[in-house]
């Protein structure tokens, strides 16, 4: 007798139908949401704001747009004046021209004899902020005047995202990372990867799927006689030389893992940052995370490289400090590690989930669109942070 029953679906089957219908879904809400032609955009700064990103008084900035000096600022209904961010930047070079003593106020991009900051946003553990943390700290080094460079290094791609570049439809092959770091004769120059973005002063190198096949072709390299093999973790230093002319600082977002890639970033990274969420769990996945970090930098020192970096700090992120738990837990971190844990911590807030909903930073939020207490706490918070890891590069750079 015949069974009507059918053969049981394989679970490679179902996990191959399962992410086929996510991405259909994905791809309808995504054309819903940004139609093909619709590209993401920036908002405009009201004067009150260029004053105080730029320290350009807004009377002053008032007296040139009735002058008609400089650029020339969009009107609002209510008639206020309103900047893009590349007139922002513009404004940044009159001034710094205009008063070459006082340009560092006005434009403080690396000089001469200052390095190339990379900046490497890494732990292990899913939910510690990594890509939050990444993104806020490139729109606050934009908006303060930085060339900044985005590499979105994880094969989940959420950074890119947040950049408007989704990995399932806008990144095409060999267009991320790994098409500068592979080792045959597809190998790109990291140049032609780096596209720009909506928002003046950064650049992005997106990443998607495909960064994964780094992990899986550097076993085969170092285990055959592939040229270059042995010094593998030197690949992506070595990339971002080609294009250090033409930025101040990197920005990487590591992969919640401690693979080849990851060992890549730390040894081009010039400083750490690790995020750390103020729970248990989350401390003793970071416990694992430095001590397999440890055994890595061994393997690097003990190829002959020399690994050192500006800084290396903690950032409490998701901190909700009213939690008596997570205070302890940040009081702990504080007594174990002093002043490598950054002061200001990342606050857990209503408004950076929006925010992210919405694949936009805090920084990008129009004004009104979230409770303004609560957008003014969490600004204040990411704020602080930002402006404490620009502190940490002033001082590698010399700066008082």
């Amino acid at each position: 007798m015949t069974s009507n029953r059918s053969a049981p679906e394989l679970s490679s089957a179902r996990i191959v139908r399962h992410a086929g219908i996510l991405s259909g879904q994905l791809q309808s809400l995504r054309e819903r949401m940004y139609p093909p032609e619709a590209q993401k955009s920036l908002r405009s700064f009201m004067t009150n704001e260029v004053s105080r990103l730029t320290s350009i008084p807004e009377s002053t900035l008032k007296t040139m747009s009735l002058e008609g000096k400089g650029p020339a600022p969009a009107r609002l209904d209510n008639n206020h004046r309103v900047y893009a961010l590349d007139q922002v930047n513009e404004l940044r070079e009159m001034f710094a021209n205009a008063k070459p003593q006082e340009a560092l106020r006005f434009l403080p991009r690396r000089r001469k004899g200052e390095h190339l900051q990379v900046i490497g946003i890494a732990n292990f553990k899913g939910g510690s902020a990594k890509t939050t943390t990444s993104v806020h700290l490139c729109h606050y080094l934009a908006l303060h005047g930085y060339r900044v460079l985005a590499v979105d290094l994880d094969p989940q791609a959420s950074l890119s995202a947040m950049f408007g570049a989704q990995p399932e439809m806008d990144v095409g092959e060999n267009e991320t990372i790994y098409a500068a770091l592979r080792h045959d004769e597809n190998r790109r120059p990291i140049s032609e990867v780096i596209r720009r973005t909506y928002f003046a002063g950064v650049d992005l190198i997106p990443g998607n799927i495909e960064v994964m096949e780094y992990e899986h072709e550097i076993p085969r390299v170092l285990s055959g006689s592939g040229k270059g093999g042995a010094l593998f973790f030197e690949q992506l230093r070595e990339a971002l030389r080609q294009v250090e002319d033409q930025y101040d600082i990197v920005v990487l977002d590591t992969p919640p893992s401690l693979g080849f890639l990851t060992l890549g970033a730390i040894y081009a990274a010039t400083g750490l940052i690790v995020t750390v969420h103020p729970a248990m769990l989350d401390v003793a996945s970071m416990s694992q995370f430095l001590l397999m970090m440890g055994d890595l930098i061994r393997v690097i020192e003990n190829a002959g490289a020399t690994l050192r970096h500006d800084f290396f700090h903690y950032l409490i992120t998701r901190h909700n400090p009213h939690d008596q738990p997570q205070a302890q837990i940040a009081a702990m971190l504080r007594h174990l590690f002093a002043e490598e844990v950054l002061v200001p911590t990342a606050i857990e807030s209503t408004a950076v989930e929006a925010a992210g909903l919405a694949k936009r930073s805090l920084y990008e939020l129009e004004p009104g669109e979230i409770g303004r207490d609560t957008y003014r706490r969490a600004k204040e918070s990411m704020d602080a942070v930002n402006a404490a890891i620009v502190e940490l590069i002033r001082k590698s750079w010399g700066r008082t």
